[in-house]
């Protein structure tokens, strides 16, 4: 037997035993609730039934005589009606509830008074529920009655009290009870069991068909099928259950996507750092093993030229690796602004110094234009100038020689807006929205190449930690204008004119 099949089972059975027991209570209520009521009829339909015969004693039999009970005229009439309704016990009362003669045996009888306040209760009422009065033969059991007021010349001298519920009549009632609750207990265990089953067999169907549509469903996710989903069940327990499981299954499908991306996005970076490092490494190992062999051979010049390339070739090593390095913290979220207010003037001017002499090598006009009063911006110092320094390498590395490169600060209410423009090649509108992706570059011929290409996306890295987007405008042949925006540290007036400053 499968453990779905055992559980399916344990299911049904507990549900077959809750509905069970629950009916096996509700009956042994009804019987009680039944038995209550059945009892409550009886003495109600008994009382209206023989609630006057009291009062046709007390007026045909005249059982008092001279204020003393005529025994010799009562007792015969008396008995005969016992005779003819065994269940009825009559009593003749005094005044004040004292029993002062009866026809029954005398050991019978345990109270010789009984309670006024009942009697008097039972006279006053016309039409309704009659109270329950005492029964001689056995006190503290109260049982209904009949009572009449006996008057002599319009003087009370005593009750007719009748007793309608006897010692005989309980115990035939009490025999015909035992039957009747045994039979209809019997019967109510009999109905209530086929209705738990019945019930819990539409029960379990229902709710283990749901649980074993769940669970295909399920099991469709865990063999691959990604897309599955539970449907329906929106409401109660089982909504609960769905909606978890939905909510679960497009977190599980969402982090196996970043997971396939990230696997793809290392394959890429061993590929792409394999293919860029291999180039200047070969380079190198080529000059300096030339160096290594024709050391006596070479001269002074040929050795500086061939240190040269090989020193070139570190630098270039290096900047690719702190590239890299800088990227993988980005991409990390280890790196935190740490925003401070500074110049932003000063900060283009050191660096475009920077960039001078490169600029003179081929013959590159490099100008900063900015407003007059540029106020501070916040921003982090550091990442802000690599923000720079990449733009500028990119713009150096497709601006041709006897170009421009401008960097422009126009400054706003609450902004300054940085625009680094060049006169290169461009950029195709169809590959601008490539630009910003890690290891992709554009070549000398306007195609998208896979490389170490990552100056731009650390830009975009750094801009979206301060909250910023960085925009592109450019067409082939008319050069490239990158621009975004910064914060200023407090509020400015209008901005001031443009200042020229070339390098």
């Amino acid at each position: 037997m499968s453990v779905k099949t055992i559980r399916g089972n344990l299911l049904f059975w507990k549900i077959a035993g809750v509905f069970t027991t629950l009916l096996i209570i509700l009956g042994i209520a009804f019987v009680l609730i039944a038995s209550r009521f059945s009892k409550t009829y009886y003495t109600t339909a008994h009382q209206q039934l023989y609630g006057d015969l009291a009062r046709h004693l007390a007026t045909f039999t005249h059982p008092f005589k001279n204020g003393k009970p005529d025994t010799s005229v009562t007792h015969d009439i008396i008995h005969a009606t016992m005779v003819a309704n065994p269940s009825v016990e009559v009593y003749l009362l005094d005044t004040a509830g004292c029993i002062i003669d009866y026809v029954v045996p005398d050991t019978t009888v345990q109270a010789h008074h009984v309670n006024m306040l009942a009697v008097k209760k039972w006279l006053a009422i016309r039409d309704g529920v009659y109270p329950l009065g005492d029964n001689p033969k056995q006190p503290g059991e109260p049982s209904i009655f009949s009572v009449a007021p006996v008057l002599e010349n319009n003087l009370l001298v005593g009750y007719v009290y009748a007793v309608l519920s006897s010692e005989k009549q309980r115990e035939i009632l009490s025999t015909l009870n035992d039957d009747f609750y045994s039979r209809l207990s019997t019967t109510i265990f009999f109905v209530a069991l086929l209705a738990a089953f019945v019930v819990g067999i539409v029960t379990f169907f229902l709710i283990t068909d749901s649980i074993c549509t769940i669970a295909g469903t399920v099991r469709r996710f865990k063999e691959g099928d990604h897309s599955a989903r539970i449907e329906g069940y929106g409401k109660g327990n089982l909504g609960v259950l769905t909606s978890t499981f939905n909510e679960m299954a497009d977190v599980i499908v969402d982090n196996i996507e970043k997971i396939t991306a990230t696997d793809k996005f290392r394959q890429e970076l061993i590929a792409n750092v394999s293919h860029d490092l291999r180039t200047p490494l070969s380079i190198m190992r080529g000059y300096v093993e030339t160096l290594m062999m024709k050391k006596d051979a070479l001269s002074p010049v040929e050795r500086d030229k061939y240190l040269a390339v090989v020193h070139d070739g570190t630098k270039k090593l290096s900047g690719l690796v702190d590239q890299l390095f800088q990227y993988a913290k980005l991409e990390a979220n280890v790196i935190t602004p740490q925003k401070e207010p500074f110049r932003l003037d000063e900060l283009v001017s050191d660096i475009l110094i920077a960039y001078q002499l490169k600029a003179n090598e081929r013959s590159i006009d490099l100008r900063l234009e900015t407003s007059n009063n540029l106020k501070p911006v916040f921003a982090d110092i550091a990442l802000t100038e690599r923000v720079f320094q990449n733009l500028l390498d990119n713009a150096f590395k497709f601006t041709p020689d006897y170009g421009n490169i401008t960097i422009r600060l126009i400054q706003s209410a609450t902004t300054v807006r940085i625009e680094v423009a060049d006169t290169g090649i461009g950029i195709a509108l169809e590959d601008q929205s490539y630009i910003f992706e890690r290891y992709k570059q554009l070549d000398k011929n306007q195609t998208m190449k896979k490389g170490m290409g990552i100056g731009l996306a650390i830009v975009k890295k750094i801009l979206e930690l301060h909250q910023c987007v960085i925009e592109v405008s450019s067409e082939p042949g008319n050069g490239t204008v990158f621009l975004f925006v910064l914060p200023i540290a407090e509020k400015t007036g209008s901005s001031g004119s443009l200042a020229l400053r070339s390098y």
